[in-house]
């Protein structure tokens, strides 16, 4: 069973070992625990519904509970410690397009708020209802989630867009065909959560972001539905699929996803290496990206996640064995971890990790095969269950995201990490930061941050540390020119920054498209655009 208040399979536990809880202790300092509240204590605290009696409107005050936040960090102290905010008056499950359509019918005529629910992942607060005088309405699109239709000739697949990303495969692995999208929230997250936050899988590289799989789709608006056709390529004005790419639910609700499909791959590969400094694992991998070499993926951790990622591995002996070794070959305490995936035939996988392990020992690297690479690969979606044991001990974790040209990206890990040790130096805290590239391009790459520090004695305090940090790290974002978000949206989080990426033009001819298609304003307000 999904956990209520906290990330993924309640059957799933993740624990804190020893070793690792004495690190924490002793670099950050011992985290303060609290009781959290107990599902039923929520569930009774749940305001009155204001929402009008309809049959496809549920009122009851758990599943409007259940349904009425995500997994950002406000998200979290809410959902542990108690709702300070409102939840949604009513939830409603719509299974057909025309369900959807009578529900922002209804929101219309009775002045009704709609926010789309998808898995419920988002980490940048696509689902909090706002404060307001009208009833909020929170539509769980999970009920479209069939494959609708499949021509393998065209290698198009046509979804509902509440599908979730197991059943995506499963659905299109009998035909041969996959879509290859595997974000963090892959277990969770849908299609067109992906499509309208524009989401990015950890094998971009060979499969590209969903806007390189998005082709086409329909949305219920308030004004109608968009219905954009799937068409290969066209010079005929604008792309009608970019007004529905980010949109986060501010134009209407996303009922239907044509996405571009391939064949499943013959072979899948994971590989690990070991670069001598930051500067060395920097030039291996811009020089793969801009070499176009077709690999899957490739993930570099700076020097102190790839320490933290050895702690967290366990079997020290095992691992004191690897360092020693890695000594020996000369690489010191400076060492990064490179993972990298290699797809295709068998003949590509060849050639790919031929080129890869050159570029690997051309920047003096060493090579460790496939035992790191394969582990990264099962735990691949695991990551998000070590939040729950953390905050059971008493610390918070969040992370931060962009994208950068290459020629900025060691300044942006810098902002980074000196924002999150400075924020919080006034007040004695010392969070632990680290930081990875993941996804990248020709002209720069990803850059992802996570951060660790302690809980505070109240909700408040908590919020007020989150906020310091968040709101550090964003401006280091800004200063060094990098998108507020790569791939996690915009929603209420990042919202204050994103005016100074799109400028006074971009954000007018974006609240244009909003207005024009939602001129009530009942669509997801509050995020994206204020």
């Amino acid at each position: 069973m999904r956990r209520w208040n906290g990330w993924g399979d309640d059957s799933i536990e993740s624990h804190l070992r020893p070793d690792m809880l004495q690190f924490l202790r002793a670099t950050i300092g011992p985290g303060h625990r609290r009781s959290d509240v107990a599902l039923s204590d929520a569930a009774a605290a749940v305001a009155r519904s204001r929402a009008p009696d309809h049959p496809l409107l549920n009122t009851d005050p758990q599943t409007r509970l259940l349904l009425a936040r995500g997994q950002s960090f406000p998200d979290w102290v809410e959902w542990r410690w108690g709702m300070q905010g409102p939840a949604p008056d009513a939830v409603a499950r719509p299974k057909t397009e025309a369900e959807v359509a009578a529900i922002v019918e209804l929101a219309q005529t009775k002045g009704l708020h709609l926010i789309p629910y998808g898995g419920g992942t988002s980490v940048v607060g696509h689902l909090a209802p706002q404060a307001g005088d009208a009833a909020v309405v929170t539509v769980d699109m999970r009920g479209l989630g069939n494959l609708q239709k499949l021509d393998a000739d065209d290698r198009l697949a046509t979804f509902g867009a509440g599908v979730v990303g197991p059943a995506i495969e499963a659905q299109l692995r009998p035909h041969g065909l996959m879509l290859g999208h595997f974000p963090q929230s892959y277990e969770y997250s849908t299609l067109g959560g992906w499509v309208v936050t524009r989401s990015s899988g950890q094998q971009s590289l060979r499969y590209g972001r969903i806007e390189q799989m998005f082709a086409g789709g329909r949305v219920v608006t308030p004004r109608g539905t968009l219905v954009v056709p799937p068409i290969p390529a066209s010079g005929a004005g604008t792309d009608l699929r970019e007004l529905i790419l980010g949109s986060e639910g501010r134009i209407g609700l996303l009922t239907e996803v044509a996405v571009r499909v391939r064949s499943v791959p013959e072979r899948e590969v994971f590989d690990a290496g070991f670069l001598p400094t930051w500067q060395h694992g920097l030039d291996c991998v811009r020089e793969l990206a801009q070499a176009g070499v077709p690999l899957s993926m490739m993930r570099l951790s700076n020097a102190i996640e790839t320490r933290t990622n050895l702690l967290m591995a366990g079997r020290p002996r095992a691992i004191g064995a690897l360092e020693r070794y890695l000594s020996l070959r000369g690489t010191g305490d400076e060492r990064c971890m490179l993972v990298m995936g290699y797809t295709g035939s068998r003949r590509d996988v060849s050639r790919q990790r031929r080129a890869a392990r050159s570029a690997v020992r051309g920047h003096g690297g060493v090579l460790v095969g496939r035992p790191i690479g394969d582990a990264w690969a099962r735990n691949r979606f695991r990551g998000p269950y070590l939040r729950n044991a953390l905050w059971e001990h008493g610390y918070g974790v969040d992370t931060v995201e962009t994208a950068v040209r290459w020629s900025r990206v060691t300044e942006m890990v810098e902002g980074f990490e000196s924002a999150v040790k400075t924020s919080l130096a006034a007040d004695g805290e010392k969070p632990h930061v680290f930081t990875h590239l993941s996804h990248m391009y020709p002209q720069g790459s990803s850059v992802y941050c996570t951060y660790v520090f302690r809980l505070a004695a109240t909700p408040r305090q908590t919020l007020d540390r989150w906020r310091q940090l968040k709101a550090a790290v964003s401006t280091a974002i800004v200063r060094c020119g990098g998108t507020i978000s790569h791939q996690h949206g915009v929603g209420l989080d990042h919202l204050p920054y994103l005016s100074k990426e799109k400028g006074e033009e971009g954000i007018a001819a974006i609240s244009s498209v909003l207005r024009h298609f939602d001129p009530q304003g009942i669509m997801n307000p509050g995020k994206l655009i204020a």
